[in-house]
């Protein structure tokens, strides 16, 4: 089976999780998505890169979670979230690729 790319994973986890808390009006629900990609993506980057890449991106992915919310006071919740998940999808592809 092939391998979900981590950046994928990570831009996905984001995106999902905000999307999931928007439609569904349950904001824990969107938590379990974004934990679990979170998850899923922290496996990969330790498999590609080890425990300190998995750590550092790791914190930059809570990061980008945690960043989105004022960051979306200033220019919307959706541009907010497209935004972070797409640096954490360029940190995550800048750290790994290559290997694995």
């Amino acid at each position: 089976m092939p391998r979900i790319p981590s950046p994928a994973i990570a831009a996905v986890g984001l995106v999902g999780g905000y999307a999931v808390a928007r439609w569904s009006k349950k904001r824990a629900l969107g938590g379990v998505v974004l934990a679990v990609a979170g998850g899923m993506a922290g496996r990969e980057w330790q498999r590609v890169g080890g425990g300190k890449v998995a750590a550092g991106l790791g914190v930059a992915y809570v990061a980008a979670f945690a960043g989105s919310h004022p960051l979306a006071k200033k220019i919307g919740a959706w541009p907010a979230v497209f935004s972070v998940a797409g640096g954490m999808a360029a940190a995550s592809w800048a750290v790994t690729r290559g290997k694995g």
